[in-house]
C-alpha cells in the first residue's frame, strides 16, 4: 500500500475520481494538474489512470458498475505552492475541456486563502 498522504492530523493513502470518458478526463488532468507538478503515471489496467509527484495517489477510473460517476457534495483539493499555481491550474483546466467553478482568487475562509473550482469532464468538482 502507497505511503498516506498527510492533511492536517487525518493520513490518506489514495483518492479516486470516477470518469464517464477516460480519454477527455485525462487529457484535463493532464493539464490541469502539470502546473502543480503531479503528472500522470500511466495506465493502471484498462480502466485507470494513475496521478502523483513520486508515487501515485490520484486516481481516475470508470467506474466498476458501468454507472456514471456522481460525486455531488464532493470536491478533491490538490495543494498549491503560490496563487500563481493556482491561476495555472485553472486555466490549464478550462483550456482542457473543464468547466468553470469559481473563479481563482482569494478565499475569506481562512486568511491568505487562494483557490480556484473547476468541474472535470465527468462533473467531479476539483480546486487548487
Amino acid at each position: 500500500m502507497a505511503d498516506p498522504v498527510i492533511s492536517g492530523n487525518l493520513a490518506f493513502s489514495h483518492t479516486c475520481l470516477g470518469a464517464s470518458d477516460l480519454a477527455a478526463s485525462t487529457a484535463f488532468y493532464d493539464a490541469a494538474l502539470a502546473p502543480l507538478g503531479i503528472k500522470n503515471m500511466g495506465p493502471f489496467g484498462d480502466s485507470c489512470f494513475l496521478y502523483g509527484k513520486d508515487k501515485p495517489a490520484f486516481l481516475v477510473l470508470r467506474p466498476g458498475n458501468g454507472e456514471a460517476p456522481s460525486g455531488n457534495g464532493v470536491t478533491v483539493g490538490f495543494a498549491a505552492a503560490s496563487p500563481a499555481e493556482v491561476d495555472a491550474f485553472h486555466a490549464a483546466g478550462l483550456a482542457a475541456g473543464g468547466t468553470h467553478e469559481g473563479a481563482a482568487g482569494p478565499r475569506g475562509h481562512l486568511p491568505g486563502a487562494y483557490a480556484g473550482y473547476l468541474r472535470d469532464p465527468a462533473g467531479n468538482k476539483v480546486c487548487a
